[in-house]
């Protein structure tokens, strides 16, 4: 495994466990941060699934 494999095993470990913060550590305080969080507020499967969406996705 290289280190951008293994950072992306970490940031989906973590947006399963906390959604909000797997998507920081990929894109910081952009956008994809805010949907994140506000889906984890109302939802805390749809923060998940948006999470591992953006991480693997983009």
């Amino acid at each position: 495994m290289d280190d951008s494999t293994t950072a992306t095993c970490l940031e989906i470990l973590l947006a399963i466990l906390l959604p909000p913060v797997g998507v920081f550590f990929k894109y910081g305080c952009e956008i994809e941060f805010w949907i994140c969080l506000l889906l984890t507020v109302f939802g805390y499967i749809p923060g998940i699934i948006y999470a591992v969406y953006v991480i693997v996705g983009r």
